[in-house]
């Protein structure tokens, strides 16, 4: 057991400073000798002693010992003034588990079982548990005055060892800071973290609820002034065309109301396309495209606006095997969108040089430079800025100043980059970095086995297969499947209405219908068609790009027969194609 304190705080190191008794003199050399030793382990226990009364007397932070049963042996005067007990109120009575939160200790105690798999009686011996096993301890706890008040501390435990004995335990120190003023602290600095939080939330859902406003709102205007627009563009072109003729004059003013209609109408297109893709209700098909197929494409549209103004265009001569992972219609959006730039800023007789190159990655980097004045920094610094067309406005050349950003924001839904590099007085080059698709040209490659040999069901008839793709290198690669069927028959059709009309005209066998197609989804297009008596029999198979799970679990909730992925494995398209031509026959003979 611990020394008792001669009076508040007892210093037991002192005791040694009186002889117990006294011995017969040693050796004059010895004397010598011992008088030094005495003399230094005297200034040793004083200093000790000094050091004791320090920390003992101390009013900043409690010391608080026990002994190996956890009663309080010491007091000190910060203890004292912390919990308002004096040292003779607890001397001898109680430990400092009694003047701890109970619930704190339980938990102490509760938490200290299941990290150490051994289970700890709530009490003192949850609270110094550590430190009985040599592990420093130093944590959170409420302390209850003698008034019952309470005040968050922080305790640090240490043991307190036998000199002769380590292993023995011969009591504990606790020395705790009352840490009322750090919680304060923390309390406000969370309060204002969460106040701020909140009204970040309420400012990001005000701004979202704003920007939606704004999409629905451009996307419903955008529809409804294309209607009355398309009026004044059709009788325009009555007009123009009219018998007898039109004067001069009149054909002069409906050329201009023709050429500000139409020009109104690609702002309203740029305008509902920015709407749409800010919503995020865009949908793209990322799949496999013919970049030669879509360079010629854009080469056809764009030429004559290049002709008409005496601009020379040079493009790449690619490999048909050259293919990049983007959707069909917007990479075509986007080129064009950048040819037309090219044509429109260039200088009179000037050229436009479009390149294509794959680097280490994998990527297609397609680069269209041009030969016009310019960009400085500062105007480079602002390309992408909604209606920012950098001072073009004085220029004579109409634009919407949304092409771009539309631009930047598809080529980044295509997983891909876009960029440009400018000099002043030089030219411009503008690019986009897509991802290529290399293998897609032998489609089905991954696949070693042979495929099936067909299996269909003899009929009095070729079988029909109406497939409704707009992408040319899609159809191509099911024609050449069906090349192989000499007992079917395919048939065509680029978008989802062309494909309802084909099927109510023909009654196919089977649909291969693609889920994104221009005007209404493939999904959309099977609906109509299973609503439709006269079609409702057909099986309909999905083939498409969107081949994450949720995308097929959609399509089959939908009402497709099967759902297929691209690009297409050869042996699960033909088994696939006979599990739908064997629905269809018994489909027939149960009607019949």
């Amino acid at each position: 057991m611990l020394l008792m304190p001669r009076s508040r705080c007892h210093n037991p190191a002192r005791d040694h400073l009186v002889p117990a008794k006294t011995n017969p003199a040693p050796p004059a050399e010895s004397v010598l000798i011992g008088g030094i030793t005495d003399v230094l382990r005297n200034e040793a226990i004083l200093k000790t002693g000094a050091l004791q009364d320090a920390i003992l007397n101390s009013a900043n932070f409690s010391s608080i010992a026990t002994d190996e049963k956890g009663v309080i042996q010491i007091f000190n005067v910060g203890a004292e003034r912390m919990l308002g007990y004096t040292a003779a109120d607890v001397l001898n009575k109680i430990t400092p588990a009694e003047i701890s939160d109970p619930q704190e200790v339980i938990a102490r105690a509760a938490a200290l079982s299941l990290e150490l798999g051994t289970a700890i009686a709530p009490g003192f011996e949850a609270l110094v548990f550590k430190a009985s096993r040599g592990i420093e301890d130093i944590y959170e706890l409420t302390y209850i005055r003698k008034d019952g008040s309470r005040f968050p501390a922080v305790v640090s435990v240490t043991a307190l060892r036998d000199t002769h004995d380590h292993n023995g335990i011969i009591g504990y120190l606790l020395i705790g800071t009352d840490n009322t003023a750090r919680k304060r602290v923390e309390e406000e600095h969370k309060r204002l973290v969460q106040e701020y939080t909140v009204e970040l939330e309420k400012a990001k859902a005000i701004a979202e609820k704003a920007n939606l406003a704004k999409s629905d709102f451009l996307s419903s205007m955008s529809h409804e002034l294309r209607s009355p627009l398309n009026a004044i563009l059709g009788f325009a072109q009555l007009m123009e065309s009219d018998s007898p003729l039109p004067t001069p004059a009149q054909k002069s003013s409906i050329e201009q109301i023709l050429h500000a209609g139409w020009y109104l109408l690609e702002l309203i297109n740029d305008i509902l396309d920015l709407a749409v893709i800010e919503s995020g209700r865009l949908s793209l098909s990322l799949e496999p495209v013919s970049l030669p197929e879509v360079l010629l494409e854009c080469q056809a549209m764009i030429e004559p606006q290049a002709q008409k103004r005496g601009i020379s265009m040079t493009f790449p001569r690619l490999d048909n095997s050259c293919f990049i992972k983007a959707d069909r219609t917007r990479v075509k959006q986007v080129l064009i969108n950048l040819l037309s730039n090219a044509i429109k800023y260039n200088q009179p007789g000037g050229t436009v040089v479009v390149d294509c190159a794959l680097d280490t990655l994998g990527r297609i980097r397609i680069s269209v430079k041009d030969t016009g004045v310019g960009l400085s920094p500062e105007k480079l610094a602002q390309l992408f800025q909604s209606f920012n067309r950098l001072g073009q406005e004085a220029s004579g050349e109409e634009g919407t100043g949304i092409g771009l950003v539309v631009s930047k924001r598809l080529v980044e839904l295509m997983q891909g980059l876009i960029g440009v590099e400018s000099t002043v007085g030089s030219g411009s080059v503008f690019w986009i970095e897509l991802a290529s698709d290399i293998n897609t040209h032998v489609f089905g490659k991954a696949e070693t086995n042979t495929p099936a040999e067909p299996q269909v069901p003899a009929g009095p008839r070729p079988r029909l297969l109406l497939y409704v793709e707009d992408n040319p290198a899609n159809l191509k690669l099911v024609e050449q499947l069906i090349a192989r069927r000499p007992d079917m028959r395919l048939l065509t059709a680029g978008n989802g209405n062309d494909g309802i009309s084909l099927a109510r005209g023909y009654l196919p066998d089977v649909i291969l219908m693609d889920i994104n197609l221009p005007g209404i989804s493939g999904i959309e297009a099977m609906k109509i068609i299973r609503l439709d008596p006269a079609t409702a029999h057909i099986p309909v198979v999905a083939l498409s790009a969107n081949a994450i799970p949720r995308d097929i679990e959609k399509g089959l909730e939908a009402g497709f027969f099967r759902y297929l992925t691209k690009p297409i494995k050869v042996n699960r398209f033909l088994e696939t194609l006979n599990e739908a031509l064997e629905f269809s026959e018994r489909g027939k003979d149960q009607g019949a």
